[in-house]
């Protein structure tokens, strides 16, 4: 299905501006060809679908889901909630408030607002497509697993004082709630909103990345890699979790550096720690739910997740090295 891809990246790097296929730029160009058309394609495709999908499902009735269940099927299924619902950061704020005041567990709520962000559908899709299923049931495996220990974590440390008190008080009747949509046409037309508000807010994103992808995959030498971001380097993984963190862009931006890193021989959990703490530990994510958290919260949140994806990327280098 991507051949197409490919045989569109042949023509345009050695046969219209006649690059070298042997060449350091002739290979850089052709991936940053390849990858952005494809990326570009799937993203239109998806944030569609999911968009169309969205327009039936609002953070109320994901609410009202996870309201009322035990502890023992809240955890699982506010995180696969939060891996199957694409609400974007604008929705934290309303989000985390009607789960409180619903009497959902701090821990389960931030369980859902771990996984929401890092276990993004439309990412999953392009990561499979860009580097295989594999790689993206493991992504989507570790983080459902960090989703529910992190919240298991912040309810057994009771961090409820931690959350500002106004959000005790407020009402979900006081926050915006996105609302469905009636009707197919209606649904189709908030569809392609979607694609023009989520492709035209990360376009530059997804080109930086594809861009730092490209020259990672055609000008840094895999001896490199080998040398400082090998299994046998336990700087490795602690280092890209810190270089992720930082690092602005969303989990679809960061896949094609994914991309060229394996192909340069990074090991896979170094890979996946990286790409998890670009995803979950945002900065802009960080700032928005300053509006709902204390300081203490946010340092212990971001705190647990940096140990967590350490220790996802230890494991899977022990497992698959």
């Amino acid at each position: 299905m991507f051949a197409i891809f490919t045989r569109l990246a042949d023509w345009a790097a050695y046969d219209l501006l006649r690059l070298s296929a042997d060449s350091k730029l002739g290979d850089a160009v052709h991936f940053f060809i390849e990858d952005v058309t494809k990326i570009f394609f799937l993203l239109t495709i998806i944030v569609f679908a999911i968009g169309f999908f969205r327009s039936m499902l609002t953070p109320e009735r994901v609410r009202k889901v996870v309201a009322g269940r035990s502890r023992f099927a809240s955890y699982p299924m506010a995180v696969g909630l939060g891996a199957v619902t694409p609400f974007c950061s604008c929705s934290s704020v309303p989000l985390f408030i009607g789960f409180l005041e619903a009497g959902i567990p701090l821990g389960v709520t931030m369980a859902f607002l771990i996984a929401s962000p890092m276990i993004n559908e439309v990412a999953v899709v392009v990561l499979a497509a860009t580097v295989g299923w594999k790689v993206a049931a493991l992504y989507v495996v570790a983080g459902l697993t960090v989703g529910i220990v992190g919240g298991l974590l912040i309810e057994f440390f009771k961090l409820e004082k931690w959350v500002e008190e106004y959000v005790w008080k407020i009402r979900m009747g006081e926050t915006a709630i996105q609302q469905a949509q009636a009707g197919f046409k209606a649904r189709l037309a908030y569809a392609w909103e979607q694609v023009k508000e989520i492709v035209g807010r990360i376009w530059l994103y997804v080109l930086i990345g594809v861009g730092l992808g490209a020259g990672l995959h055609g000008f840094i030498p895999q001896e490199f890699f080998v040398k400082y971001a090998s299994v046998d380097n336990i700087l490795a993984v602690p280092s890209a979790v810190l270089i992720g963190i930082p690092l602005y862009s969303n989990a679809t931006g960061v896949i094609p550096i994914v991309d060229a890193l394996l192909g340069k021989g990074v090991p896979i959990g170094t890979v996946l720690a990286l790409m998890m703490s670009v995803a979950a530990i945002s900065l802009p994510e960080m700032i928005i739910l300053r509006k709902v958290l204390k300081p203490q919260l946010i340092a212990t949140f971001t705190g647990i997740l940096f140990v967590a994806f350490i220790g996802v990327g230890f494991l899977f280098n022990a497992i698959l090295a």
